[in-house]
Order: structure tokens, then C-alpha cells, then sequence
């Protein structure tokens, strides 16, 4: 189990606070919503004479995890509001979050940005699904089915069904102590990778239109009218980001998708650390996982320039050694 100090101030809070706020970061995958609904189920099962409140917008391909609620400004003032999965400020979904009694920040990405009274930040742990999960144990809070559920989607999300090098051990253990909620990993399986034709003939497109640098960096633009052509959203589209991570001598690669007046960057890699890169276009995240935002498709070459830069050193055969 893990050892976060932090831990025993944080559930003093909760147990001292009548209202809690749970937010987390905009545009939410399913860690971000599995953390969020996780919680909410394990603190209203623990307290249930407290009031909690689940703040944010939500993706349509992700509703069966649960919904959001509407709470007023005022309500924030003697409230506890707990941030999960958001390593910066600006991506709260949520304009008053911050304006709570007292603010805790609860996440797996790299520490760029304290903004909370009270954190725990661990960049070891698969996901922040995982960490709640940890925390309930710490804190003696019970687990069931459904926020056993929650957690466990969070889980899957964000290691790709534990296909990617976030997963360890550990989170093959906290994953096995979920299942054993009896949750039914079959029908969250289908929920979570279920398709529609539109965005399969979308994918035969993106598929079809992978561009490699000689540095071994692959790319794929997806503006405005690709999306009209395939009824597609931004947010349907950019969950393919890894549909080509397969492909052979693809060290990182990105998918840039137009949104409204922005342009979205989702950047994925197998050895590089790219989340330097994001940093400089509005950006962050993982060293193998990250995302960020140009205003303008002339600037999508230079990212791409960027990534260059740091995959053309990088080999398989030096990373094994």
C-alpha cells in the first residue's frame, strides 16, 4: 500500500466538511470521470449525511460512468473541493472551483503547478483511479460494486488496458482487489470500446492518412472538414490517437485535431519524453503521455519539428540496454 503523510490531514477534511466539490480536469477521459464518480461513491457510502457533488462537463462517449451535477457559486464558500487528475490550474473543469474553504489536489501527473492547500501528487502510480482506490484503503473507507467499478474503468483508461509501461505490480494488485467487487469487467469492455460506423469509417481514414517523419514520429491532421465529411466530434476523434501505435519503428506520434477556434494535440510515445514539447504549446502531462493546444494549422509543423528533435536520438536498442 502506498505511504502518502498527506493522507491522514485529507481525510480529517472530509470528515470535517458537510459539502464537498469533487472536480477534475476539462474534456474528461476515463480516469478523470472513474476518480471522480469513484470518490463520490466511496465518501456518500462512508458519509451519508454529507453532501457531494460531482462538478464538470461531461463526453458523451463516456456517460454510462455517470453524471454531473449542478451546483451554485455560493455553495463553494464552506466547502471542501477536491481536484482530481489536474496537474495545472487552467484545466479545472469548472470556474469556481478554486474558491472553495479549502482546496486538495489529488493526482499522477508531474507537480508543475501547487495550486491546492493540500496534495498528494505521486507520478509513480498508473492513474488517479488507482490512487483513490489506494486511498480508500488507507483511510479505512469501504468499497462496492459501483465505485469499484468506476475505479477500475479509470484504471483501464489510463494504461490502456494495461498494455502500457504505467502499469505496475501494483496496479495488477488494486485492479485484482476490484474485480473482486464482482464488477463485470465484460460489460465495461463493451461500454468503453464500443463504436458507431461514423467513427470507424473515421478511423479507416486516419489510418490511411499516417504520415513518418524520418525520425520516426507518425502524425495525423484531422480538421473541420474531415470531421463534417465523417459526422465525427473532436472528442470522438481524438480518442483514435493510438490507432496506428503499432505501427512498426514509430518511436512517438501525434493526432492534431480542429476544435471550434483551437486546434487539439494529442501526443503519445513509446520512448521520448514528450511532455516537454507540450509544455511549450499550452500543454503538459506524462513524459509518454500528453496533450496540447495551438491556435492556427501553421503551427502544427513546428510541433512536429519539436518531436523531431527528440526522437531522432532516441533507440529501442538503447532503452533495453
Amino acid at each position: 500500500m502506498a505511504h502518502w503523510p498527506e493522507a491522514a490531514t485529507i481525510l480529517k477534511l472530509i470528515e470535517a466538511a458537510d459539502t464537498i466539490m469533487i472536480h477534475r480536469h476539462v474534456r474528461p477521459d476515463p480516469d478523470a470521470l472513474g476518480s471522480q464518480l469513484g470518490l463520490k461513491r466511496i465518501l456518500e457510502v462512508a458519509y451519508p449525511e454529507k453532501q457531494v457533488y460531482v462538478v464538470g462537463g461531461i463526453v458523451r462517449d463516456l456517460e454510462f460512468l455517470g453524471k454531473m451535477e449542478h451546483v451554485e457559486p455560493e455553495m463553494y464558500q464552506e466547502a471542501l473541493v477536491i481536484v482530481l487528475d489536474t496537474a495545472n490550474h487552467e484545466r479545472i473543469d469548472g470556474p469556481h472551483a478554486l474558491t472553495g474553504k479549502t482546496v486538495v489536489k489529488i493526482d499522477h501527473h508531474p507537480d508543475e503547478d501547487a495550486y491546492a492547500t493540500h496534495q498528494i501528487v505521486d507520478t509513480t502510480v498508473s492513474s488517479t483511479s488507482e490512487m483513490i482506490a489506494e486511498l480508500a484503503g488507507i483511510w479505512g473507507l469501504e468499497l462496492d460494486e459501483a465505485s469499484a467499478f468506476l475505479l477500475f474503468a479509470g484504471i483501464v483508461g489510463d494504461t490502456g488496458r494495461f498494455q502500457f509501461r504505467n502499469a505496475t505490480p501494483r496496479t495488477f494488485e488494486v485492479a485484482a482487489e476490484l474485480i473482486n467487487h464482482g464488477i463485470d469487467t465484460n460489460r465495461l469492455y463493451r461500454q468503453m470500446y464500443k463504436t458507431n460506423l461514423a467513427t470507424l469509417q473515421l478511423q479507416g481514414y486516419v489510418l490511411q492518412n499516417v504520415i513518418v517523419t524520418d525520425a520516426g514520429v507518425g502524425y495525423v491532421k484531422i480538421d473541420a472538414d474531415v470531421l463534417r465529411t465523417f459526422h465525427a466530434t473532436p472528442e470522438a476523434a481524438s480518442l483514435l490517437v493510438n490507432s496506428f501505435s503499432g505501427l512498426e519503428g514509430l518511436k512517438c506520434w501525434v493526432m492534431f485535431v480542429e476544435n471550434k477556434d483551437e486546434i487539439r494535440v494529442r501526443i503519445r510515445s513509446k520512448g521520448p519524453v514528450i511532455n516537454e514539447v507540450a509544455k511549450r504549446y499550452r500543454g503538459g502531462g506524462h513524459p509518454m503521455a500528453a496533450g496540447a493546444t495551438i491556435d492556427k494549422w501553421e503551427e502544427m509543423d513546428e510541433v512536429i519539428a519539436a518531436l523531431d528533435e527528440v526522437a531522432a536520438p532516441f533507440t529501442f536498442e538503447t532503452e533495453e540496454s
